[in-house]
């Protein structure tokens, strides 16, 4: 990192702390009704809205037309992984969520409330998130580790309202409309790539099991060539002895590496085409992008380092780069995807949110724009994306 980098990177520390301190926080809630006599006040409160209660008793659906429900988003953390500053709890994630609440409102027009749970237990997560589960139309599961994340997002798909891990499901969507279009842009067809992924953690999984998904589904029936998974100890195969004990990487490794290749993620990426970096600083050398198959895409995506700077990876012979970071070109953001998901399921009262909406608003993000190799998505302040996103994955809720 520069020393450049660095100072402007420290100097965004700063304000945000600031910025925090002067407002206590980034949000708020407004009433949308007046209260200025005692008619508004029956009106809002009692004795009005008793007949309100008793309409919802009688018909439980009504909530969706008399409350806040249908436009409501919980985001939920037991702050175990935010960002990459690991397990700080539910007090220091609380910035975090109200982050997402007002990116939710900027973004979508969605009312969404941080909620950060004093547990790491998951069986007490799940309990609390069904018995609160009422008040909202989704739930937006955040910045919780791996596996804890898996069983949560499992356990609560029979809510009748979407639950989405975002660092899973959003982080996937929005690299495979970066991959769609890069590959594009390298003349590159997806059924020729093997990618590899750099980290076994809840993003790394949603990524794979995403990617696994082309070629059995109708938007795109071309799969890829071959997937290899990475994490701290090497590639994932089958047979590896220490995945025994591990079974959600066990059962990513039986659907990958086909050829069951062994070694370090240096082996993994010999004449690979996509490196997808959802790890740690300093994870890639420049010897390892020569080591790859010509024209090679990387996404570069640990936060706030990524595995490898994208003016290194460049001159190591990279044709398009991404990174988590807004100071680079091709950011892939979150902020791309989970507005939209959310926008478009809710509003077409899906009750789960599937593989295929998430390819579906994958491919919207995909094609919203004319790729180049500098700009493989959407600028991250282009709204009228979320949009575009949320239609598809209505109409992929419909069919």
């Amino acid at each position: 990192m520069t020393t450049q980098t660095k100072e402007h990177t420290m100097n965004v520390y700063e304000q945000s702390v600031a910025m925090h301190l002067e407002n206590s926080g980034k949000l708020e809630i407004k009433s949308k009704v007046k209260i200025e006599s005692r008619e508004d006040l029956s009106l809002a409160y009692t004795p009005g809205v008793a007949r309100v209660c008793e309409e919802i008793a009688a018909d439980v659906d009504k909530v969706y037309d008399l409350t806040i429900k249908k436009n409501t988003v919980a985001v939920v953390s037991d702050g175990s992984a935010v960002l990459g500053l690991g397990n700080i709890g539910a007090h220091a994630a609380i910035p975090v969520m109200e982050g997402k609440a007002i990116l939710f409102k900027e973004y979508a027009n969605i009312d969404a409330f941080p909620i950060c749970i004093q547990s790491q237990n998951t069986i007490e997560i799940i309990n609390i998130i069904k018995n609160i589960a009422p008040v909202f139309g989704g739930i937006n599961l955040e910045d919780i580790a791996s596996p804890r994340c898996f069983e949560i997002e499992l356990a609560l798909q029979d809510l009748g309202i979407p639950v989405f891990h975002d660092d899973q499901h959003g982080t996937a969507i929005v690299v495979l409309a970066a991959l769609i279009n890069a590959a594009k842009v390298a003349g590159k067809a997806l059924s020729e790539l093997t990618v590899v992924i750099n980290g076994g953690g809840a993003a790394g999984t949603a990524i794979a099991e995403l990617l696994l998904c082309l070629g059995h589904d109708p938007l795109l029936p071309v799969a890829l060539k071959d997937i290899l998974v990475c994490d701290s100890k090497g590639i994932l195969y089958e047979g590896r002895p220490d995945l025994e004990s591990l079974p959600d990487k066990l059962r990513l490794a039986m659907k990958t590496n086909r050829n069951k290749k062994s070694g370090k993620l240096s082996d993994a990426m010999k004449d690979a085409d996509v490196f997808l970096g959802v790890s740690v600083a300093g994870a890639v050398t420049q010897e390892m992008i020569r080591s790859m198959a010509p024209k090679p895409i990387v996404f570069a995506m640990a936060n706030p380092i990524p595995e490898i700077m994208p003016d290194l990876a460049k001159d190591a012979g990279a044709y398009v780069v991404g990174t988590g970071r807004s100071d680079f070109p091709n950011q892939v953001n979150n902020v791309l995807a989970f507005p939209g998901v959310f926008r478009g399921a809710m509003d077409a009262k899906a009750k789960v949110i599937t593989k295929n909406m998430k390819i579906a608003a994958s491919l919207a993000l995909a094609n919203s724009i004319e790729p180049s190799i500098d700009v493989i998505l959407p600028s991250v302040l282009d709204k009228s994306v979320t949009y575009r996103v949320a239609e598809a994955v209505g109409k992929a809720w419909s069919h």
